[in-house]
């Protein structure tokens, strides 16, 4: 395979606040290259507020997210391929971020659950469960995160 590069660009203003008493914005923009902007934050959950964004975007809740469209993305491609149209596909995903052995605070654990419509006739359920492992398979994040990413309930 031939490498692909990805790029964001991140931009921080400190806007005169103070800085060495850690009281600043932790407010941010991520820029891709298709053009958008999405305002982002430290999570309220590690920075309290008014210094953290509670509507802005932040990266633990990214990587979730990154995390579920991957394999959303790889499901339905699987899908088209075997010959079942999705109609619709959603999913509750959560992260859930805790100290490992060494102390460190990191995702122990990315659950994924998707609630998939097929325009029938759908597949059965083990032909489900065998697109979802085969997306699970495929998923270029899920590849490289260390933590487990569980598919569950998706029935």
């Amino acid at each position: 395979m031939t490498p692909h590069s990805y790029t964001a660009t991140i931009n921080w203003e400190r806007d005169g606040a103070s800085f060495s008493d850690n009281r600043y914005s932790r407010g941010h923009e991520w820029r891709f290259d298709g053009g958008i902007t999405v305002p982002a934050s430290s999570s309220p959950a590690s920075v309290p507020l008014p210094f953290s964004v509670a509507n802005a975007v932040d990266p633990e809740e990214a990587l979730v997210a990154a995390t579920a469209s991957c394999h959303m993305l790889c499901f339905l491609w699987l899908a088209a391929q075997r010959g079942f149209v999705v109609e619709s596909y959603q999913d509750q995903a959560f992260g859930i971020m805790e100290a490992n052995n060494e102390g460190k605070v990191v995702f122990s654990r990315i659950t994924l659950r998707p609630r998939v419509q097929f325009h029938h006739p759908g597949p059965t359920p083990q032909e489900l469960e065998q697109l979802h492992h085969a997306a699970h398979e495929s998923c270029y994040i899920a590849n490289t995160l260390k933590c487990a990413v569980v598919v569950e309930d998706h029935y």
